[in-house]
């Protein structure tokens, strides 16, 4: 019988011999990118985050968003207001303020899954034009991560990205938040980090006994495969590849590192603790590392979970507290340590750091202080390079079954789609527009018709 690469590749991942069979930096080299080093870092807010309290108007409309947001509702003296601007951040992401103040974040606001343009009337009559299986936790994050609004993706936007991209020895697409779709490339794999240790080989034991002993040669048998045929062989390569890559990413994350000291809570100075947090101080090592590592541009996908929150997001009449407020507080701290990071090694201006999630939630609050499945939302992104003040998309109408609700509890078309959020820091990150409409499958709608990437950046 003979037995394919991929196949092989299958079989040893299953027995635990592969540390980091997932980590092989296999792309092809098409088109590398060009002048000055970039990196983005994309963090995913798993379970669908209610960005309706992360972004929140200050002006009229503050009294329709009380009236219709209900049991979660945020009153105008408790928020973090910013300076100039018609709309304030959730009272737990103070630490966010002076980014805003200084002109390193910007506000996206109701941005979300679209097929093609859309408005209430052509979503209630046109179901072909409308995204598959909205509100669905595992669809949305495929959305958000694949960017095939009507069609099942197998890769995601960063893995397209890096096949673009030349070759290293270590992979410039990082994860720390696991093998998720958005770094599964056609051509190109992530170095997938953990948030505290270092990477190990799975099964492999430095106690020395019989049975340790002959676990270990079985081990070593995978990485030592000359004269058993070209498939062995290869794959071989590729596990004596992949611990070369821990070996090198070992160093970088265990060793003392003066950026962890600028992710501090900025009340107490304590040392953040979240594992947003953790995720963020890895990639500041990783971006440190850039020139050891040979990477002219680097990716991250990192994560933070607990955003569904169908009851006790706000503690009932304390609204600017609750499970979101913890969620979002750690966010901030998280995003503006990160920041502090990349300025003090003057990288900045060079990196670009955005949120994502699966969708946004119900404008109005539900009877359990939470709210329910929805579909655009507000983010925000964080960079020295991001326009200074800068408030990309349209604020719906906050009236229940208004303009854009295609329910009657604040389900919102969104005004933003995903590619022309994305395809701006994309094209920011380096990619080529030739190149755009291979990242991005969909990228001919989004690119025509006065249609295209936000004005997110300075330059």
């Amino acid at each position: 019988m003979t037995i394919s690469r991929r196949d092989f590749l299958k079989v040893t991942a299953g027995t635990g011999a592969l540390a980091a069979i997932g980590q092989l930096g296999r792309t092809t080299a098409i088109a590398a990118p060009s002048g000055s080093y970039r990196a983005m870092v994309g963090v995913f807010l798993f379970g669908g985050n209610d960005g309706w309290n992360m972004v929140i108007p200050t002006d009229a409309r503050h009294a329709q968003y009380l009236a219709s947001r209900g049991t979660v509702g945020i009153k105008a003296s408790q928020l973090t207001g910013l300076t100039g601007a018609p709309y304030a951040l959730h009272p737990a992401m103070a630490a966010l303020r002076p980014l805003w103040d200084e002109g390193s974040l910007a506000l996206v606001l109701n941005a979300g899954t679209l097929f093609a343009p859309l408005t209430k009337a052509t979503y209630q009559s046109r179901a072909d034009l409308r995204p598959m299986n909205l509100l669905s936790h595992s669809d949305e994050q495929a959305h958000w991560q694949g960017l095939r609004a009507r069609d099942f993706a197998t890769d995601g936007f960063m893995g397209r990205l890096t096949d673009r991209m030349g070759t290293s020895a270590v992979p410039s697409m990082i994860s720390i938040a696991g093998s998720n779709l958005a770094v599964i490339g056609k051509t190109s794999s992530a170095l997938v980090l953990p948030s505290t240790g270092t990477l190990t080989r799975s099964g492999y034991s430095s106690m020395s006994n019989a049975a340790n002993n002959a676990k270990n040669a079985a081990l070593a048998s995978f990485s030592s495969a000359t004269g058993l045929g070209d498939v062995a062989e290869a794959s071989a390569r590729d596990i004596n590849a992949s611990y070369d890559q821990a070996i090198t990413a070992n160093t970088i994350i265990s060793a003392n590192s003066a950026l962890d000291g600028y992710f501090v809570n900025p009340v107490t100075g304590a040392a953040l603790t979240s594992d947003v947090a953790r995720q963020l101080m890895r990639v500041a090592r990783m971006i440190d590392a850039r020139g050891s590592l040979g990477h002219g541009r680097q990716t991250f996908f990192v994560s933070q979970g607990g955003y569904d929150n169908h009851s006790g997001q706000t503690n009932g009449g304390n609204n600017d507290t609750g499970t979101h407020a913890n969620l979002l507080g750690d966010l901030a701290m998280a995003l503006a340590g990160f920041h502090r990071a990349m300025q003090a090694i003057g990288m900045a201006e060079n990196v670009t750091s955005f949120t994502m999630s699966d969708f946004g939630r119900t404008y109005r609050g539900n009877a359990q202080n939470g709210t329910d499945h929805a579909w655009g939302s507000n983010h925000l992104v964080v960079g020295g390079n991001v326009a200074p003040g800068g408030i990309f998309g349209a604020y719906p109408d906050p009236v229940l079954g208004g303009a854009a609700d295609v329910s009657s509890e604040g389900r919102f078309v969104p005004a933003v789609a995903q590619e022309e959020y994305i395809g701006a820091i994309a094209r920011w990150h380096g990619v080529a527009d030739a190149d755009l409409p291979y990242v991005f499958p969909n990228w001919s709608t989004w690119s025509t018709g006065g249609r295209g990437p936000l004005g997110l950046f300075r330059t």
